[in-house]
């Protein structure tokens, strides 16, 4: 083979290994450190990128997403002297590649012991019963810290997050004995809040239906009252209209009277002192007046003597005739119409329209 045609193809080699490895494709969201004969030169940005064979090379290759970091529970001694183990989850994002790769050897280790020192300043600060309610405080102060200190590594923590926080098994026991006991401790203020208010209810309800028995009972009373006192002043002013005189309402005294024990709770009655003058009256009006006038003077006649205030016997001025019966039934009669007479008018007062009895409605 000629010389010359070998030394063309080995030249023709060196050029596409030259050419190739001159050129470098970076991906999307990465950065690589070039450095030339050891020393950093630049950083390559995602695309086609061209660099010196041989002299130039790549150091470190870095991702600029976002990354999670999840750190092992950790002891931290709590202000009470109480041993809990912590374990945090970490939200970093390198926001400048050179300083990444050479301002700290191992960033990820470097940014685990920070966190944990940290958490011990903190947590040191403060007793359990705080820890565990003052997360967020905690996470506040965590990032402040590690963002400050990281911020010269090219680094940003955006998040910090206590994943967990475990105490000892004693301490969790007694908290749920606490939280027991408190819990108990609400039911049963509960349940006695719940009886206080359900007697207070039942109290007053039992009040109000009190207040409003009694309301009504006197409603009732004074409603009752009126119309009784109504219908006595209507049959009071139908007898004075109808001008009935005394016989007979001596006649209805007397017949209202066996009504008075008629009650089989009355187990005695009083005959008012009115009896003796409605029997004169009776005696005076259905007696036979032709004859007891003459016998009443003849016996005045033969007994001058006796008192002028005594009381004459009953059966001196009552003689139980036929005409005295028939007296006696026309006086009912008259009562009864008299009666009769009083509603009646009653109720043409209620309507006008109605005409009254014994009188003819206007043509």
């Amino acid at each position: 083979m000629d010389p010359v045609v070998v030394l063309a193809l080995v030249a023709a080699i060196v050029v596409v290994f030259l050419v190739a490895s001159s050129v470098r494709i970076v991906p999307q969201a990465r950065r690589y450190n070039i450095e030339r004969f050891g020393r950093y030169r630049r950083t390559l940005q995602p695309g086609l990128n061209l660099v010196v064979p041989v002299a130039d090379r790549i150091n470190t290759k870095l991702d600029v997403r976002e990354q999670v970091y999840s750190s092992d529970p950790r002891p931290v001694i709590t202000e009470d002297n109480l041993v809990v183990n912590i374990d945090t989850v970490l939200y970093y994002q390198i926001t400048d590649p050179r300083s990444a790769a050479y301002e700290v050897a191992d960033y990820l280790h470097a940014i685990d012991q920070l966190t944990v020192t940290t958490l011990r300043n903190v947590i040191g600060s403060m007793d359990l019963e705080e820890t565990l309610t003052s997360r967020e405080e905690i996470n506040s102060r965590l990032r402040a810290v590690l963002d400050d200190a990281t911020g010269k590594w090219g680094i940003r923590v955006n998040r910090v997050e206590i994943k967990a926080i475990d105490p000892p098994h004693t301490i969790k026991e007694a908290m749920e004995k606490q939280m027991r006991a408190e819990r108990d401790k609400r039911a049963a203020i509960l349940h006695a809040e719940g009886e206080r208010q359900a007697k207070i209810l039942t109290a007053e309800g039992t009040k109000q239906k009190d207040i409003l028995e009694a309301q009504g009972t006197q409603q009732a009373m004074i409603l009752r009252a009126d119309g009784e006192a109504k219908a006595v002043e209507l049959v009071f002013q139908a007898v004075h209209r109808n001008n009935a005189d005394a016989k007979v309402l001596a006649y209805k005294y007397l017949e209202t009277l066996p009504h008075l024990a008629s009650s089989d709770n009355n187990t005695f009655w009083v005959i008012p002192g009115e009896l003796t003058e409605a029997v004169r009256t009776v005696t005076r009006a259905f007696g036979d007046q032709p004859a007891a006038q003459p016998e009443a003077a003849a016996g005045a006649g033969a007994d001058h003597t006796s008192d002028e205030g005594r009381t004459p016997e009953l059966d001196a001025g009552w003689t139980a005739s036929s005409d005295a019966a028939a007296a006696a039934d026309e006086a009912e009669k008259e009562a009864a119409a008299a009666v009769s007479d009083a509603k009646a008018e009653a109720e043409a007062a209620k309507s006008p329209q109605t005409p009254r009895r014994g009188q003819t409605p206007r043509g």
